[in-house]
């Protein structure tokens, strides 16, 4: 990579959930390593995980007024025609101060005002599409943009040929790069050696769906010898914790840190199907039952995970029926090697392990010009 003349001031915007923020600092992370000088600012949305999980990697951001169109509730988006048009002064602001060459969008609600502004100063716009269906924002974006990495092919309905570069999806290094041992991963959450082990994971903000049909079948699980590590997120953590009270084979808590030794200790794996979270799956290598979130975006969760589905590559239960079919279908999978193996071997095909490389590369190169 050639050395740029100047110092790059990058922004990147985006966030809302894990699956947003961890993948926009594997970026900002893999640009540093080839131009050491970058100077980087994020912008994500005031009150969400981003404002805390950003500088906790060592970056700055800023934070904005606005939320999300919310699907569930007509009534909760009365104000949100006021919090665009304040965002949009904001980000007015924070770009004239800030003064960027590039900036990037990795997804969540907080990036469309700072992209959509940017392409109106004629700056470079890099967008970040994760999901195999993208959202009407970065649809609509992805017209004007520099480029745009996508996770898998097939992307050109959405976005115009020339632009696409089929990048996969970042993955946390810790994640990509992990060799810690089945063992180790068991005795960091004090879990037995000898027993089949699940991590249930709804995602950095918990799964509703999820968390109900475990805790309605806890003693099953038990029965069956099935120990759990248990990521419940915030709403959920204090009725796991009364639920798994006294059970020597459940470790619960709303979030965890150590991905990598959870990943490690897991035979088989329960989780939304985020497209970050499916990018990890891959990577690690490991069976997974995916229970799609079903209000997402133009219900992008099911998309993706169907996609594993048609390959062999997952198992999937609808949310509706995760309270009936969830544990059963876990219970069978646990007592099947062939299929565990024939799951690992399908998902592992679909692995990336350099997406954050290829896209800080790939930046570079346009800045360049």
């Amino acid at each position: 990579m050639a050395h740029l003349k100047k110092q790059l001031r990058i922004i990147i915007a985006g966030g809302g959930t894990g699956g947003h923020i961890f993948p926009a600092i594997a970026i900002a992370n893999a640009i540093k390593a080839q131009q050491p000088a970058t100077k980087f600012l994020f912008v994500g949305a005031k009150g969400k995980m981003e404002m805390e999980k950003v500088p906790q990697a060592g970056y700055e951001i800023t934070g904005i007024d606005i939320a999300g169109l919310n699907r569930s509730s007509l009534l909760k988006n009365i104000g949100l025609p006021f919090k665009l048009v304040k965002s949009y002064f904001q980000v007015r602001g924070i770009i004239a101060d800030f003064m960027p060459d590039a900036v990037i969008g990795v997804g969540g609600y907080s990036s469309f005002p700072v992209l959509r502004f940017a392409q109106g100063k004629n700056i470079p716009v890099f967008i970040h599409e994760s999901n195999s269906f993208a959202g009407k924002a970065n649809q609509w974006l992805g017209k004007k943009a520099t480029k745009v990495f996508t996770a898998t092919t097939g992307m050109e309905q959405f976005f115009p040929a020339g632009k696409i570069i089929i990048s996969g999806n970042p993955v946390r290094r810790n994640i990509a790069e992990s060799v810690i041992t089945r063992s180790e991963g068991l005795a960091f959450f004090k879990l037995e050696e000898t027993k089949p082990t699940v991590l249930v994971t709804g995602g950095s903000l918990g799964a509703k769906g999820i968390n109900d049909a475990i805790a309605a079948q806890l003693d099953q699980l038990a029965q069956n010898n099935v120990q759990l590590i248990w990521q419940t997120g915030k709403p959920f953590a204090a009725t796991a914790k009364i639920l798994s009270e006294g059970k020597t084979g459940v470790w619960t808590n709303d979030f965890i840190i150590q991905m990598a030794y959870a990943y490690a200790a897991a035979d088989v794996v329960v989780s939304r199907a985020g497209a970050m979270a499916i990018s990890e799956l891959c990577v690690v290598k490991k069976p997974a039952v995916l229970v799609p979130f079903p209000f997402a975006a133009e219900d992008h969760q099911t998309v993706n995970a169907q996609n594993l589905v048609n390959k062999q590559a997952a198992i999937l239960i609808k949310d509706e029926a995760a309270m009936k079919e969830l544990v059963p279908a876990l219970l069978k999978l646990l007592n099947n090697q062939q299929q565990q193996q024939t799951l690992k071997n399908n998902i592992e095909a679909l692995a990336v392990t350099n997406a954050d490389e290829i896209i800080a590369t790939a930046i570079l190169k346009e800045l360049e010009q």
